[in-house]
């Protein structure tokens, strides 16, 4: 392990738990090269880490597999020990990992707490979830037989997560897995491989077993070659991945050569609607919650917001207000910021093309509209009006500070308007009709809808979306399915 302690605005990299080689079998191991991890709010790099390859991919893949076994026939009750002592180390070392998510992600220091909390809450979950594998006897036609149904883990999952919410998309998964039985292989994004490391480093320390938790850390130029070999090999028996639908549409292509399991949280598109009957400021503060956390680079922010023609005026007026007073951008270590940098200055670019395409159609800049004099991948936030769905910003994710509002004038308008996208992972919208919650709960085409609320996301709660925006749920009691094979055994002869 190599300590680090390294400069990011008024904050610092903590070594205690920074580590810079990938993890295999329990061990921590370097890598013919490295690539350097930055910060985004500086641009600064916060040090090397070992750039795995194929061959890494390789081994990390045969030592779970080599776990795989012991760790399967474990008691569920031994195995719910040890997931609980991990959740209890990340709750004790939780400042340690914020910091590590604020260096190497930006996001608000605030935001990176609740982030490991939120993380940590996923082990905890499936602490308890794991002694809850429950089989069937099913009633038999035939007087001497029985018919059971059993519930094994599926193997080796490869698990590949994004850098957005660089801890939780980990826990999310791995939780579920380790729960079941299941050993791990996690690739995490280039751009924030230290808090998946720093994860590790608990894991060993609450006990897990060498083989269950391997990281192979990568850079963008290994990232495809990784990925191929845990998509292809033959002991891997499950991918879940979370990430874009283009991305996404190549694993599928990887795993349908071994006919994998596969679950995928894949790119979303959220409405956002605000009909005449809704409490316009609720509707503004949940607005303001579901654009702007993380800077607008989460999977489930709303990217469209579509108000009926009565109160258009007075939301954009208030939504605008509201993100003048209470928005702040600046370095994630600074105790008053809102809004932390983008991950690169490719993300800042996107949002500036979707800004610029649709002001040339007509939109109009209530407020924002320009890069940060912070520094280059730091963004205003953004609220456009006058927006049409021919322009960009309702056609593609921005993944950024950018609010587009568009008018409509019938619930059936906006019901057209929000189901065109080819996904469907998150919807919002805010109503005190009763029926008309009805209706349109049922009729947006997306895996999670919320009823005037802004953040939907919870331990609790499945989370997954529909048509382009992924396969499988994660999360709740459905998430330990996801690994989870159904084995039929008939018992006769009695």
């Amino acid at each position: 392990p190599v300590p680090a302690r390294s400069g990011s605005g008024s904050g610092a990299l903590p070594g205690g738990l920074v580590r810079r080689g990938g993890l295999v079998g329990g061990r921590w191991l370097e890598a013919p090269a490295a690539f350097a991890v930055r910060d985004p709010a500086s641009g600064q790099e916060l040090g090397p880490v070992a750039d795995c390859g194929a061959a890494e991919a390789r081994e990390a893949v045969r030592a779970a597999h080599g776990a795989g076994a012991a760790w399967g026939r474990l008691a569920a009750k031994e195995r719910s020990g040890l997931l609980r002592r991990w959740y209890e180390l990340m709750v004790e070392r939780k400042d340690e990992l914020a910091a590590i998510i604020t260096a190497e992600n930006g996001k608000p220091l605030k935001e990176a707490q609740g982030e490991i909390l939120y993380s940590a809450s996923f082990l905890e979950w499936f602490a308890e979830e794991a002694r809850r594998v429950y089989g069937d006897v099913i009633p038999a036609s035939a007087k001497d037989r029985r018919i059971l149904v059993l519930k094994q883990p599926v193997g080796v999952a490869a698990i590949i997560t994004p850098w957005n919410f660089p801890s939780a998309m980990i826990t999310r998964k791995v939780g579920a897995a380790l729960a079941a039985g299941c050993t791990v292989v996690v690739k995490p994004a280039e751009d924030t491989p230290l808090s998946a490391l720093a994860l590790g480093e608990l894991a060993n320390q609450a006990g897990i077993p060498a083989g269950v938790y391997n990281v192979v850390p990568c850079s963008r130029q290994q990232a495809a070659a990784v990925g191929e070999v845990l998509c292809t090999d033959p002991l891997v028996a499950k991918i879940s991945f979370t990430g874009s639908t283009e991305t996404g549409k190549i694993l599928l292509r990887h795993a349908a050569g071994t006919v994998k399991r596969v679950s995928m949280e894949l790119g979303g598109h959220a409405p956002f609607i605000v009909f005449d009957s809704a409490d316009v400021d609720r509707a503004v503060a949940g607005a303001l919650a579901s654009k702007f956390r993380n800077s607008g680079q989460t999977c489930v922010c709303t990217n469209r917001f579509l108000v009926q023609k009565g109160i258009h005026d007075k939301f954009v007026e208030k939504f605008a207000k509201a993100i003048r007073s209470e928005l702040r951008v600046g370095n994630g270590f600074d105790a008053n910021t809102t809004q932390g940098p983008l991950i690169n200055e490719k993300a800042v670019e996107k949002v500036e093309r979707h800004i610029n395409d649709a002001v040339s159609q007509g939109a109009s800049i209530v407020t924002g509209g320009k890069r940060h004099s912070l520094g280059k991948n730091f963004f205003e936030p953004t609220l456009l009006s006058n927006v049409t769905t021919k322009m960009l910003c309702t056609q593609e994710e921005t993944f950024g500070p950018l609010a587009p509002v568009i008018k409509f004038e019938t619930e059936e308008e906006a019901i057209a308007i929000a189901n065109a996208a080819n996904v469907g992972l998150a919807g919002y919208f805010y109503s005190q009709d009763p029926a008309q919650i009805w209706r349109v709960a049922e009729q947006l085409e997306v895996g999670m809808v919320g009823v005037n609320e802004g953040i939907v996301s919870s331990v609790e709660s499945p989370f997954g979306g529909v048509k382009q925006s992924g396969l499988g749920r994660e999360g709740s009691k459905y998430g330990i399915d996801e690994y989870l094979e159904i084995k039929y055994v008939c018992f006769g002869g009695l």
